[in-house]
């Protein structure tokens, strides 16, 4: 790999000194880090990967209240997510949109013994699929807390009659479907892009690729992932938001701790037509036999299918088995048994470990998806270390740990972001119209049709690329997605790398299913030029990221070229 500097790291060298130091760039570190820099305070955060290359990218890419936590008793959980649900839909309307989700009902009356039982034990004993009227319950408990004028509509019920006449491919054994509305973000990791922008945009410095790797005295040790150089950054307060590696970080820095029992969840994406036809563009949201929430999703012109919910260790590298796949095609046959699913339709597979505090015996669809900040010390130096937490509450749970860590110095947060615009969401059009205005203002150079498609990819962050375009952008070759002008932007604007890092979360190249050869060949070709990689260097990262995709994500029809 790359052994030269780079100027985010040389920031961080250059000046090793902050009042905070974010240690993890998921989605709540950025979140955090956001949260403190607009504040006006010295934050620095560090990410011994790429941003949101852990459970952030590995999400069911939903922004949700969960209707199912109502059964574990979280009230609070339910009302803080649907509350800021409503505001996503606002603040990051360029990515988070809403989603209409259906939920298939097999029976009128079953669970409604058991759910009492799971509610007040949190145990699941044996599965009990939940009938018609425990939904319908729950449903109207989530409209309650869903109200906020309108900004997802309330859900309705069908009866056989209907939901087959609305989805013929439904088996006849159903007897009712429920459809409610919650959102979608389909570029999770571009969400993540834009909330760390807006700290560094704010005085905020970052890197990726440097770990936390030792404490001494009063200072931080990390380590550049890729020259291997370590140096020391002295802070008055860390913060360890690393997710699911929390007590990882904490026993590298000294600090053995326990809080943390993640739960592996993994996904496939599916190229079939039929399928994303029959989910006709809803998410079907549903109980399996064995009690598991689960769902299949439409994704672009994919659709994914998920999730599994199993006790993993952070130690161990996780990946989607084959055993999951098979549970998934069970998932599938289950809600539309005349449609066909084989394991050549799969164009990429994931899974990531859900950052969740240790459970003991509790089953894992039980431990609970909320958030706590645990403070301890490093000799005399507080650290925060945040437990759980979930996409849809990045930015309360930011808040939270903000006001906790100024606290600590005796100050307050200054700046409320409860209604502040997440990077392309500044002034986002609100309908088609100011779309269409927008590209046509924005088209002059790139053309109408194409500045419409950089709106909708990055919201109006895509102005400054436009800006940088002086004549007929060059399309890549090998894919109509995306040009050569556009690759060579987000590898010098978003910290590229490794060629990985464009494939999977610049661009959604590898989530799509288009990572062919072709297309890493050419794309290796433009982030090359656009870093100063030489040949070797070049090479190396094509061989790293067939290898990668091939090894975690399933892609192994790609060939090494010479």
């Amino acid at each position: 790999m790359a052994t030269t500097s780079r100027a985010s790291v040389e920031a961080l060298r250059t000046r090793p000194t902050a009042d905070f130091l974010v240690i993890g760039g998921g989605v709540n570190g950025v979140g955090i880090f956001r949260d403190l820099a607009l504040q006006g305070a010295d934050v620095v955060l560090v990410e011994r990967a790429d941003y949101a290359s852990g459970a952030s990218s590995a999400s069911s890419h939903m922004i949700h209240g969960g209707v199912r936590y109502l059964e574990n008793g979280e009230l609070r959980l339910v009302k803080e997510s649907v509350v800021e649900r409503n505001g996503l839909l606002k603040i990051a309307s360029h990515v988070v949109k809403p989603l209409p989700t259906v939920i298939p009902i097999f029976s009128t009356f079953s669970g409604l013994l058991s759910a009492p039982l799971r509610l007040l034990t949190h145990k699941a004993g044996k599965p009990k699929e939940r009938g018609a009227f425990l939904i319908k319950v729950g449903l109207i408990i989530y409209d309650f807390f869903s109200r906020d004028g309108g900004s997802v509509p309330r859900h309705v019920f069908h009866g056989r009659k209907k939901s087959l006449a609305a989805r013929p491919d439904f088996p006849s054994s159903i007897k009712y479907t429920a459809t409610y509305y919650d959102a979608s973000v389909h570029d999770p990791e571009r969400l993540v892009l834009d909330i760390l922008w807006d700290g560094i945009d704010n005085g905020g410095r970052a890197s990726n690729y440097v770990s936390a790797v030792g404490f001494t005295g009063d200072a931080v040790t990390v380590r550049d992932e890729i020259t291997g150089d370590e140096f020391d950054i002295t802070a008055k307060t860390i913060i360890n938001v690393s997710g699911s590696w929390t007590d990882l970080t904490n026993e590298a820095l000294g600090a053995a701790t326990t809080y943390m029992g993640g739960t592996k969840g993994s996904h496939i994406i599916l190229d079939n037509p039929e399928l994303l036809q029959a989910t006709g563009k809803s998410e079907i949201f549903f109980e399996n036999s064995d009690g598991r929430i689960v769902l299949i999703y439409p994704f672009r012109d994919r659709v994914m299918v998920g999730t599994t919910d199993l006790d993993a260790d952070p130690r161990e590298i996780t990946r989607c088995t084959e055993a999951e796949v098979d549970y998934f095609f069970g998932l599938v046959s289950k809600v539309f048994p005349t449609i066909t699913v084989d394991r050549s339709q799969i164009v990429y597979r994931f899974s990531g470990i859900r950052p969740l505090p240790r459970h003991g015996d509790l089953e894992p669809g039980f431990v609970s998806r909320d958030y706590r900040v645990v403070e301890s010390a490093l000799g005399s130096v507080p650290l925060l270390s945040v437990v759980g937490g979930k996409l849809t509450t990045f930015r309360a749970l930011a808040e939270h740990v903000s006001r906790d860590a100024l606290a600590l110095h005796g100050e307050e947060r200054m700046v409320t972001t409860a209604r502040m615009p997440i990077g392309g969401a500044r002034d986002f059009p609100r309908d088609d119209a100011g779309k269409k205005a927008w590209a046509v203002r924005h088209g002059a150079v790139v053309g109408e049709v194409r500045a419409d498609r950089l709106l909708r990819r990055y919201g109006t962050t895509a102005a400054a690329f436009i800006a940088t375009v002086t004549e007929p952008e060059a399309m890549l070759t090998s894919t109509d997605k995306y040009s050569r002008e556009e690759i060579t932007w987000l590898a010098r604007t978003y910290q590229v790398v490794r060629l990985v890092d464009v494939i999977q979360r610049r661009t959604s190249i590898a989530m799509a299913g288009r990572a062919t050869d072709e297309v890493i060949d050419e794309v290796a070709d433009v982030v090359a030029e656009a870093l100063g990689w030489s040949d070797d260097e070049r090479d190396e990262q094509r061989a790293h990221a067939r290898e990668y995709l091939a090894d975690m994500h399933g892609l192994t029809n790609l060939v090494s070229v010479p």
